[in-house]
């Protein structure tokens, strides 16, 4: 008799504790934050607090169902059970397609990065060639993936970690530092400069940092004793965007005038470059590239048990589902993957709008996801409560005002959004986007009913 091939629980804890700390620090952080700086200035700390503790929340969320089951699907599979068929056919095909998206700002990410040190470089030339070799890591086994994300992401945390450090050093030793320093935080402008409407808009922006974090409820299926893995790492989430985030924001508004950040690199890049460092800079650049190789080396992981999970309800093409002899599913893989080339010909045609054009996107099919958490956690406690179903050790607090608040948030930064021209677009195309899955969803169940 075959034996059945299915995936394996090949990520240590050591393993999920480094994704913690590494899922959420990308293109978002060391690029994505000139954006935010403009919007708001030194006030992008408490924008990114602001984002980062409503994410917290809902991360919370999603590890209590992941904790109770753990599977790979993740909220597409908790959607089904606990809502819907049409609600976990939506999250799964959303989650895939953000993540998509977010693969291919991560590429794009990769060519700017590699601008900085090779200007004659083309951008599609390094997409294409951070494709080619991540694609094959994933292909191996998921314990490759999971090394190859420990190492990429511990650069990231000791980087961040470092630059905070001599950032510190900076602020407190020069004879020109601190306190005089600290006045870059009210001297051009106020904290507020663009007041509260410039703070929100910001948090729009913030958002995107964000996007992919559920990638900790993906990994369910994979992880060793997920009963004690999974809440370790969704309890990091809170203190690694005061320190990563909060922290890294007020060495940056302290070095240089948040008016002066520019565009043209990473605002850690230009800011080292400005204070004198250049060795630094170039030590960050190659940070902030790891960090955008680390992400789309998640991506692909991610995208590839999504397609798993949804194959393994039906809601995919049965091919999705096998997998190889090392417990991979390989036709996710390089489905995933292959769709993400668009965006190598896209750096071709387009290279200096392309970030921005994905940018949008992201944050709204994002939005989408963790709309869909929030109200599936609903469904599972109103579950729990009608069933006598007993509720997971790790669990969400103040339900359901929790559940509440988070949902008012989400819907104020759609409505920010459409306040952002750059954005209208996406919140135009978010009724379309819906409307395709409702009818992709409905053919399923009518070639479904047919056979």
């Amino acid at each position: 008799m075959e034996e059945k091939k299915e995936l394996r629980r090949g990520l240590k804890n050591r393993h999920l504790q480094m994704m913690a700390l590494g899922s959420a620090i990308g293109t978002g952080l060391f690029y994505g934050s000139a954006s935010t700086i403009s919007l708001t200035g030194p006030s992008v700390m408490l924008a990114y607090l602001i984002g980062g503790v409503v994410i917290y929340f809902i991360m919370r969320m999603l590890g209590e169902m992941a904790v109770d089951e753990p599977v790979s699907g993740s909220f597409s599979y908790y959607a089904t059970k606990y809502w819907g068929e049409f609600p976990g056919f939506l999250s799964g095909w959303n989650y895939w397609y953000c993540y998509i998206m977010v693969s291919m700002a991560e590429l794009t990410a990769v060519g700017i990065y590699v601008n900085y040190w090779l200007p004659d470089v083309p951008q599609w030339l390094s997409a294409f060639v951070c494709l080619v070799v991540i694609t094959a890591i994933n292909l191996f086994n998921v314990k490759a993936y999971g090394e190859t994300e420990f190492w990429m992401a511990l650069i990231k945390v000791v980087a961040i970690l470092s630059m905070i450090v001599l950032g510190g050093f900076l602020v407190f030793s020069n004879p020109a530092g601190f306190p005089e320093c600290m006045s870059n935080l009210w001297a051009h402008g106020g904290y507020l400069p663009n007041g509260v409407w410039g703070l929100m808009m910001a948090c729009v922006v913030v958002m995107f940092s964000f996007g992919g974090i559920e990638l900790l409820g993906i990994t369910a299926g994979e992880a060793e004793n997920p009963d004690k893995s999974i809440p370790q790492a969704i309890n990091q989430v809170i203190w690694r965007i005061l320190i990563f985030y909060v922290g890294t924001m007020f060495i940056l508004m302290c070095l240089w005038p948040w008016n002066q950040v520019g565009m043209e690199a990473s605002p850690f890049v230009q800011i080292f470059d400005n204070v004198g460092i250049p060795a630094a800079a170039h030590i960050l650049n190659l940070v902030v590239l790891s960090a955008a190789v680390s992400v789309y080396n998640s991506a692909i992981y991610s995208n590839s048990r999504m397609l798993y999970g949804l194959s393994d309800k039906g809601d995919a093409p049965a091919a999705l589902h096998k997998v190889s002899k090392r417990g991979v599913p390989v036709t996710g893989i390089l489905i995933s993957s292959g769709i993400t080339f668009i965006i190598v010909i896209m750096n071709y045609l387009f290279p200096s709008q392309v970030f921005m054009y994905l940018f949008a996107v992201v944050i709204i099919s994002a939005v989408i996801n963790w709309v869909s958490i929030t109200m599936t956690h609903m469904k599972f406690r109103q579950y729990c409560e009608r069933t006598g179903h007993k509720i997971p050790h790790f669990h969400s607090w103040l339900y359901p005002w929790l559940n509440y608040f988070c949902l008012a948030f989400l819907a104020g930064v759609i409505f920010m959004m459409y306040q952002i021209p750059d954005m209208q677009m996406a919140v135009w195309a978010l009724p379309v986007w819906l409307l395709v899955l409702y009818i992709s969803y409905r053919a399923k169940k009518m070639k479904k009913s047919r056979s």
